[in-house]
């Protein structure tokens, strides 16, 4: 063999070999990625740490109403470690969309090992909110997670969704050791009362059926609100300062002051409950500890 045909064949291996190399790194690049998912925090994939006196496993009679945000960008490590820190059996989530709750579900199992079931209450699908594609937008609504299983999923539109489309969702599961139904609803935007009233009109018939409720959300409506009435007449919210009738300072759970998220119990005694202000929405994280009898 000449020289000269010696030493092309080396330089084609040599580029074989290169581009080998090449495209074994994109493989590893785009593996990478796919594992990492969209969920992701930008910029860093360092886990936030929670608090030392954050508690370290589901807390069996807490339950956790939080309007998440949507669309924010906000990261689904911090709303999973938010979540992580005060960990109850049940969870409602408002203007969810189901990408970013299949995020959270995610980490809170792989970062914090708390494991969830999830149920949703998808009203629309919007690209504007959940991404996704243009013919494939994302689902928005309502979600529910639960320690225990959940059964007999009902979602419901409201006839009138007032500027967007809105509605509730209802699961039965198990508090402490005692089934109950779940609500978790979303009424219309602020300055649409007529719509708001409406809307609690439909959800309370439905809360009446059961003596024993939970109802979890944002009501966009302060509690002496004329619309809120009917729900009033069925539950008590877990702060005792919080009546249609004020007795005292009621915690506002909102950026802007304001008392707009609630947790309504039917035929179940509170035993404590916090607001936990939050730099992860214009609306606080909501807990609430239940008597188990």
């Amino acid at each position: 063999m000449k020289t000269s045909d010696a030493l092309c064949i080396h330089t084609e291996e040599a580029m074989v070999l290169e581009r080998s190399t090449r495209l074994l790194a994109g493989a590893v690049i785009v593996a990478c990625m796919v594992l990492v998912g969209p969920s992701a925090p930008s910029g860093s994939l360092s886990v936030r740490s929670l608090p030392d006196e954050a508690v370290r496993d589901v807390v069996p009679n807490r339950v956790m109403t939080w309007n998440i945000c949507n669309p924010c960008d906000e990261s689904n490590v911090d709303r999973a470690a938010e979540i992580a820190t005060y960990a109850p059996q049940v969870i409602g989530l408002q203007e969810a969309c189901v990408r970013d709750v299949e995020g959270i579900r995610d980490h809170l199992e792989n970062l914090y090992g708390l494991v969830y079931h999830v149920e949703y209450g998808t009203v629309l699908r919007s690209w504007g909110r959940c991404g996704g594609t243009p013919w494939s937008p994302g689902a928005y609504g309502q979600a529910v997670l639960s320690a225990a299983p959940m059964t007999d999923l009902v979602t419901v539109e409201y006839p009138d969704g007032g500027s967007e489309d809105r509605g509730y969702m209802a699961v039965t599961t198990t508090v402490g050791d005692r089934p109950v139904r779940v609500f978790n609803t979303h009424l219309a935007e602020r300055r649409q009362e007529a719509v708001r009233a409406d809307q609690a009109g439909v959800l309370a018939a439905e809360v009446a059926r059961h003596d024993r409720a939970i109802v979890l959300g944002d009501f966009n409506a302060v509690p002496d609100a004329p619309e809120l009435t009917g729900i009033w007449a069925l539950a008590t919210d877990t702060d005792p300062e919080c009546r249609p009738t004020p007795t005292g300072t009621c915690q506002p759970t909102t950026d802007w002051q304001s008392k707009f998220d609630y947790i309504f119990l039917r035929g179940i005694v509170p035993l404590d409950h916090q607001v936990h202000p939050t730099p992860y929405s214009d609306h606080h994280p909501l807990h609430a500890d239940l008597d188990p009898a």
